[in-house]
């Protein structure tokens, strides 16, 4: 369904949700890409809803249908998306930030009983750096470190922490998990790959066709990384430090296998901690 350029913007707005919803696709995804794409606030739309699309507007609003129509999430097409209130600039190699993410950012702020000391700050498998930068945002003075094995994944995260104000603060490290690495942190934190190989393909198609494999193949049972983390913690060249505390999300079935994981590895038990829709999300191990 072309978008004619002397359609108002109020128009075109409403053309876009019944063509979502026509395609079973329901909720704001038409509203963020209608303010997104032209470049609008809601105020905007609200006082000059009445002001044609133009050439440019409509050409824009035409690709960005198709390509919500063929699957593709509204993040990947505006190649952005909010945490933890702040922005985050997407690459083809991160993870669209999720809102059941900021669980985990939730836990580690709460293990920390003084937020204006001085921390170390870790996080395994950065992608687009928010966890991280939400965790610096809040932690003034504290310093963090994000690794990922994908070198364009960290060009990003570097870009966020700038855009952000923290970039001062961070650095970034291409690295398979704690390879390379030294010292001890205060916290370290991690939204590992966590979901079975056998079960991707029949993830979503926005999941499933433009999330990186990456990021998102924990190995046979999911857990391979759990392992790895906790392994190289207890037996490699990084440790926690003493009162310190690992943070990892898990997947929505997870929780008492990580669990045992820690255990067995020597950090005791660990906490677990709920999302919004009530899935265990969360689990919070104290220095072994």
């Amino acid at each position: 369904m072309p978008f004619d350029p002397t359609l108002s913007r109020s128009d075109a707005l409403r053309r876009m949700t019944e063509a979502l919803a026509d395609a079973g696709i329901v909720g704001n995804d038409a509203r963020f890409l209608v303010l997104d794409l032209l470049g609008l606030t809601t105020t905007d739309l609200i006082l000059r809803g009445d002001t044609p699309l133009g050439a440019e507007g409509a050409a824009g609003l035409d690709g960005a249908l198709r390509r919500r129509l063929a699957g593709e999430p509204v993040a990947r097409i505006v190649g952005a998306w909010e945490f933890w209130g702040l922005p985050f600039g997407l690459s083809r190699e991160t993870l669209v930030p999720r809102a059941d993410t900021e669980t985990l950012v939730d836990v580690a702020l709460a293990a920390q009983a003084d937020r204006h000391r001085p921390l170390r700050i870790l996080d395994l498998g950065t992608g687009s750096g928010c966890i991280l930068v939400a965790l610096l945002s809040e932690l003034q003075n504290a310093y963090g470190i994000g690794v990922d094995r994908s070198y364009p994944a960290l060009v990003q995260a570097r870009a966020n922490a700038a855009h952000n104000g923290i970039g001062g603060r961070a650095a970034f490290v291409n690295a398979d998990w704690t390879a390379g690495l030294s010292g001890t942190f205060d916290l370290v934190v991690s939204n590992p790959p966590y979901i079975p190989s056998e079960t991707i393909t029949g993830l979503s198609i926005e999941v499933r066709d433009h999330d990186p494999a990456a990021a998102l193949d924990g190995g046979a049972d999911g857990l391979d990384a759990y392992r790895h983390i906790l392994r190289s913690l207890t037996t490699g060249a990084v440790r926690l430090a003493a009162g310190g505390a690992l943070a990892f999300e898990v997947g929505y079935d997870q929780a008492e296998a990580v669990c045992e994981l820690g255990r067995d590895a020597g950090f005791g038990r660990g906490a677990i901690s709920r999302d919004l829709a009530g899935h265990a999300r969360v689990i919070r191990f104290p220095a072994p």
